[in-house]
């Protein structure tokens, strides 16, 4: 399988295919038993498994429960110091999660929790995102936003791999879509 620059590819197939261990390959979180994964040499830094300029979103991240989740991203922000506190807000708003809002995280809905891991995964500007099922939870009217907001990265030039059971969430997004069947990664049609 191979991704290709600012497309937006979506991996489908049953529960338990597979689709999550991909994306994990892709962001080397795991490591491959057989074969090799190969990101482009600009998003690899000497020392640094990880590949730059990818934002990912599987399973849920782990957030501080007791602080907001503006906090909770500013502690993010900082290590890599990328972003600050205006691209932050900027962001929690573009996703429709109220920056002021002083509930400490582990008081969130699940679709507010997965607002913040949107956050979390795009508040940097990165390049390539790896998102595993990033509608879940979230009501019609977020889901409306998140595709918008997709959509413009995507006529920005960004790259997303994404992992979803919604065919209207493939339909409204994927330039390219793929299936996990019987652990073989095969072209799927429209």
């Amino acid at each position: 399988m191979e991704v290709f620059e600012g497309e937006c590819l979506s991996v489908g197939g049953p529960n338990g295919s597979g689709k999550s261990v991909l994306l994990r390959l892709m962001c080397r979180m795991l490591t491959p038993d057989t074969g090799e994964v190969q990101i482009d040499p600009r998003y690899q830094a000497k020392g640094n498994n990880f590949p730059q300029e990818f934002g990912v979103i599987i399973d849920r991240p782990g957030f501080q429960a007791l602080r907001t989740g503006y906090e909770n991203l500013r502690d993010l922000a900082r290590i890599r110091g990328v972003v600050g506190r205006d691209e932050i807000l900027q962001t929690m708003q573009q996703v429709g999660l109220d920056p002021s809002l002083k509930q400490r995280v582990g008081q969130y809905s699940l679709g507010m929790k997965q607002k913040l891991a949107l956050v979390q995964a795009i508040m940097e500007r990165q390049h390539v995102l790896l998102l595993d099922e990033p509608f879940n939870a979230l009501d019609v009217a977020s889901v409306d936003r998140v595709r918008e907001l997709l959509r413009s990265l995507l006529h920005q030039g960004r790259t997303i791999v994404f992992c979803s059971h919604n065919p209207d969430d493939v339909d409204a997004l994927a330039t390219r879509r793929v299936a996990i069947v019987d652990g073989r990664v095969v072209a799927r049609a429209r």
